[in-house]
Parts: structure tokens; sequence; C-alpha cells
């Protein structure tokens, strides 16, 4: 029989064994972040039901509520990308913070950041989440500390003032000015930002007119909703087995009837010459691929695709104007030691050595990451790298930055 204080002692060793890991691994380095995740009881904030395995595994979400289709449309988020957005706030002790998304969770790891001498201000277009955070913080004896609010954040917050962080933990396609408004001259935005499909964990600090990246972190979050909603645009290829692949595009492009039963087409497959160490992560490519890949898009594979079927293959790929569609793969290194990428796909056309042709790019500048992103409100003026990836918002311009760009 589990009574209480057994429950209790059972937590906490889950919770310093999971922070253990965190900072073995790199995902804390800071000492103020590192006593909060060993504090905040991570278990009063989950969803009922929920064990203490899923509420203490380092790199997965937990689901706090799905829509009516089985969506998840909130979450909380994984220790391991709380801790790294924490750390690229770069939080003191006393600093004023607002938190877009809430749950409870963050918000209560935020406040024993900043202590008892700083503010943090939750906010969240969803009641129900609202009222389940206040519930929990209160629980947690973080009520006191946590300001807890039902609004869009879209819009500039009544009574908030400025503050020296804006920390957004749901994905958004832009940076609305409210954002920016409610920072001080000073102050850092942390936003999951999607950039043609792809998402990053951004630093921003304003230099100017305009917000510049610090740091990138890989990550996923559930999409914003309300007025800052943004809906990627899909197409549909119906395979002869009678499922579906979609093609998700932030644009979409204009002609796309040429890829009307290209998957009943002869297979393709190109490849590449370039090799990939197992183990490593190549998430950088997948940017490149957004910044400078005519005709990206991410995919998804319905049941009943032979797409579906295949293994070592990734949703990222291109379409072209001649009826082509290709998507990323690996498969084994002609040496034998590691990997080598590829592009598959349907229909002879450019897709697959459009794609190929960005592998090897990327690779030929020396696999890089992005030197930066940044963002240029509309009205700013515009003074970015000729070469620089540039993605239109509604509120302005994102620009990526890259070594040896082409």
């Amino acid at each position: 029989m589990t009574t209480v204080d057994n429950f209790a002692d059972e937590a906490s060793r889950a919770r310093q064994e999971m922070v253990d890991k965190l900072v073995a691994s790199g995902m804390i380095t800071f000492d103020g972040v590192e006593r909060a995740f060993r504090t905040v009881p991570r278990e009063v904030f989950m969803p009922e039901g929920t064990g203490l395995e899923a509420a203490y595994n380092p790199d997965d979400a937990v689901a706090a509520k799905t829509d009516r289709h089985g969506q998840i449309i909130s979450s909380l988020s994984a220790p391991f990308i709380q801790a790294r957005m924490i750390e690229q706030a770069d939080l003191a002790s006393g600093m004023s913070v607002l938190e877009i998304g809430s749950g409870g969770l963050n918000a209560a790891l935020i406040a024993e950041v900043v202590g008892l001498g700083g503010r943090v201000v939750t906010v969240d277009i969803d009641p129900d989440i609202t009222t389940n955070a206040g519930k929990a913080l209160d629980a947690a004896g973080y009520g006191g500390q946590v300001e807890v609010l039902l609004a869009d954040a879209e819009h500039p917050i009544p009574g908030l003032g400025k503050v020296d962080a804006v920390i957004v933990t749901v994905g958004s396609w832009d940076v609305p000015p409210a954002w920016i408004d409610h920072l001080k001259p000073d102050g850092r935005l942390v936003v999951p930002l999607r950039m043609n499909n792809v998402t990053r964990s951004i630093a921003f600090r304003r230099v100017g007119d305009h917000l510049e990246s610090t740091s990138l972190e890989v990550c996923g979050f559930v999409p914003m909703q309300g007025d800052g909603e943004h809906q990627e645009r899909v197409f549909e290829l119906p395979d002869p087995r009678g499922g579906v692949v979609k093609l998700q595009f932030d644009v979409m492009p204009e002609e796309l009837s040429p890829l009307d039963g290209v998957l009943a087409k002869p297979r393709t497959e190109l490849w590449s010459g370039v090799d990939i160490p197992r183990g490593v992560s190549f998430a950088d490519l997948h940017l490149w691929f957004a910044s400078f890949l005519p005709g990206f898009c991410r995919i998804a594979a319905g049941e009943g695709t032979e797409l579906a079927e295949e293994r070592r293959w990734f949703p990222f790929g291109a379409v072209a104007d001649d009826g082509s569609f290709a998507y990323l793969a690996i498969g084994p290194a002609s040496d034998g030691d590691g990997d080598e990428f590829l592009a598959r796909g349907w229909g002879k056309g450019d897709a697959g050595p459009a794609l190929v042709a960005q592998i090897q790019a990327w690779a030929a500048a020396g696999r890089p990451q992005p030197d930066s992103v940044a963002f240029w409100p509309n009205g700013s003026d515009h003074d970015f790298p000729e070469d620089a990836a540039v993605l239109v918002k509604r509120h302005g311009l994102v620009t990526i930055s890259w070594p040896s760009a082409q």
C-alpha cells in the first residue's frame, strides 16, 4: 500500500534523478535553474492519472488537453526544453517575467528562479487551462508568487507594463508587436518560432528597431490559438493503396496540379554522396532546407500509404513545378561506416536533384548552424545581409543568416 509519505518520497527521488540526468546532459547549466527543478513538485501540475515516470521523464511532454479530434492543444513541456528556455531567457533574482501559454508548472519554475522579489505573470487563452494552473500553483505553494490571467496574448496585457523577459511556451508563427512593447529596452524574448514549418526556440534581444537571436534550441510545441493562430496550407496526395500523404506548406506553391497522381508514378532515388555518422544530429539541415530549398514542405504519411511503411526517412521534402516530389532519407554509407543522405520520391523531375543539391551545399558550407535569426517589425529599417533567407510574416520579416550562405 502506497502512503502519502511514500509517494512524496518516490516523487522527490524521481525529481532528483531527472535533474541529475538534465545536468549530466548539459540541458541544465545554471545553478538557479537546477535549484528550481530540484524544488518544484512536477507531479502536482500533472493531469489526473499521470504516473511519476511520465511526470519526471526528462525528454517527453505530457498532454494536458485535446480537442474533439484527439489532437493535443495544450501540454506540459518536456523538462529539457523548459530548462533550456528558462536559461535562454537569462533570468536572475528580482526579474519580472511574462509567460505566454500557461500550465502552471513552468511559471512555478520561473518563480523559483526570480525569487520572492520577482514578478511572474502567466496568461492563456483557454479558461480550463488557467483554472487548472491556478489550482495547481496554489497546491504547490506558488499561488502568491504567480499571477494567472485569461487573455489572448496576441494583444497587450492590460496593466502588465514592461517586463525583463517574455517566455512563450506555444508554437508561434509570428512575433506580434505586443510582445516587443512589453519588453524593457534590454529585455529578452524567448519564443518557439515556426520558420517555414521548422520550429526553433529562439532567444531574441532588442537591437535598435529589431530583434537579434542570441541562441537557438531544437524544439516542438503545440501551435498558438486565438488571433495569433496561423494555419499552414495542406495539399493531399492520394496513394494508390487508398491512403493519403499530406504535404504541409508555409506558403502554398501557385501550381500544384502537376502533382496529381504522382504517387502512382515510378519511384526515384538519388544518393547525395554526403555521409553522416550514426547518432549525430543533423537538425540544422532541416532549417537549411527551410531557408533555401524551393518547394519545401513537411510530410505526413497516413495509414495505407507506401511511405508510411518505409523506414529511415524524415518528414521534410520538396515539390517541383514539373510534378515531381522527393523527401529526405538515409541509407548505409558506401564504406559501411555511418549513413548517407539521399532523396527518394516519385516522378522523374527536379524535386530530387534540388533536394540533393541543398544537402551538398550544406555539407560544403561545413554543416553549419545559422549565424543568427533576426526579426524585423513592420516599419523597421531593414538592414540584413543580401544572402540571408527572408520569411515574410504578418507583423514583419524573419531573416536567417548562415555562414557561407548561397
